[in-house]
């Protein structure tokens, strides 16, 4: 029976049956690697029933100290260190990049190759040309394909996707988003690692936090029409791993005018150095009929204006706890007001993706498909090229 406390109904049996079986290998073993195991571990019993139970079957990584400590730890049956040979294993059915961006495409070609369904990380690749090649493997394989752009499945973010389908917001005017952090700034005395390594990472705050305010841009708004931008690089060299220095020629700081199809504007702005904040993805939406507002490090919360509903005495934003067992998500978790955090976020993306596989459902539009991925590269590339040429560059896919 389920349990009541409050209004709120806590969930409890809902299956006798038995969830079929997804056999996961994965390729990486750090930061993403960890959030993603963290999620196939929880799947099981905080999504209930859920779409399919998955089995940890082998993870890869070339340093075979550290891949084996990570099997063990995360809970892998089993470990290699050849990727190649990881995806002739038969017992895996989902392929779960977590590498650098610049083993994203040879293994996933590979697994798409190897009819093996995948999950990478973003951004999907190094640039445009990659992303293509991607995309037209996974479409020739029949393969179900996701690209980890995880904020689509933050409560608060689905939930302004409802409304603004639902028509509430009516015309939209303005999408504003800036994703600040400030590891890379001089205090850290940062030396030259992956994500500042242009051959690795390709793109730098574009890449690495720009591309998740694109996506949500897309994914909320609609698609972008032309793009214009400046980067900066302020800190031109930093000591590589054999002492000597090494060039930095990714972008530490970008800032993008955007133009929607729709006929909105928008501005982005992503860095690296901005003292004082830590993960700091922020966006505002503007429209019509009323405006959204969203913190990541608020985000069990979401900001919300509506035109003429308060008197003008009181008028103005006012915070939404987005804890209700009605809101997206909610039913797998505790009783409104008991938060959860930026790791569940994997729970929801990789469920999603989960039941897509067993039942035959589409990972669009909710969740970011190969196709987003493409889309998303070339918007990166198009910001890059107006950058370096001063021009404004118009979207084409």
């Amino acid at each position: 029976m389920s349990e009541e406390v409050g209004f709120v109904t806590m969930a409890g049996p809902k299956s006798v049956g038995k969830a079929p079986e997804i056999g996961v290998g994965m390729l990486g073993y750090a930061f993403m690697g960890k959030a993603h195991s963290n999620a196939y571990k929880k799947i099981p019993y905080l999504i209930y029933p859920p779409p399919a139970v998955p089995k940890l079957i082998a993870i890869a990584g070339r340093n075979e100290d550290a891949v084996r400590e990570a099997a063990q730890r995360y809970g892998y049956e089993g470990y290699y260190t050849e990727w190649k040979k990881m995806l002739k294993d038969d017992r895996i059915q989902l392929f779960d990049n977590s590498a650098p961006n610049n083993a994203h495409l040879e293994p996933c070609l590979a697994a798409a190759k190897a009819g093996k369904h995948i999950l990478c990380e973003k951004p999907l690749a190094r640039n445009t040309r990659e992303a293509a090649r991607m995309l037209e493997a996974v479409t020739k394989a029949g393969v179900k394909h996701a690209v980890a752009f995880n904020y689509r499945f933050v409560p608060a973010i689905r939930q302004m996707r409802l409304l603004i389908e639902s028509g509430a917001l009516g015309q939209i005017y303005h999408f504003r988003a800036v994703y600040l952090q400030e590891w890379v700034m001089p205090h850290y005395h940062m030396p030259f690692i992956w994500r500042l390594d242009k051959e690795v990472a390709g793109a730098g705050a574009l890449g690495d936090l720009g591309a998740h305010s694109i996506d949500i841009g897309r994914f909320l708004v609609g698609e972008i029409k032309s793009v214009s931008a400046v980067t900066r690089t302020f800190i031109p060299e930093r000591p590589g791993p054999d002492g000597e220095m090494r060039k930095i020629e990714i972008d530490d700081a970008f800032v993008s005018v955007l133009e929607f199809e729709n006929g909105a504007i928008g501005t982005l702005e992503a860095t690296r150095f901005a003292a004082g904040r830590k993960n700091y993805n922020c966006f505002e939406i503007n429209g019509e009929k009323g405006s959204l507002s969203f913190n990541l490090e608020r985000m069990n919360e979401m900001e919300v204006f509506w035109v003429g509903e308060q008197p003008k005495e009181t008028q103005g934003f006012h915070d939404v706890l987005v804890s209700e067992g009605y809101h997206p998500f909610w039913s797998n978790w505790w009783p409104q007001g008991h938060m959860i955090g930026w790791e569940h976020t994997f729970v929801h993306e990789i469920a999603h993706l989960l039941d897509a596989i067993v039942n035959d459902k589409p990972v669009a539009p909710y969740g970011a498909t190969f196709e987003d991925g493409y889309k998303n590269a070339v918007i990166c590339d198009a910001i890059l090229k107006s950058a370096e040429t001063g021009k404004r560059m118009q979207i084409a896919y």
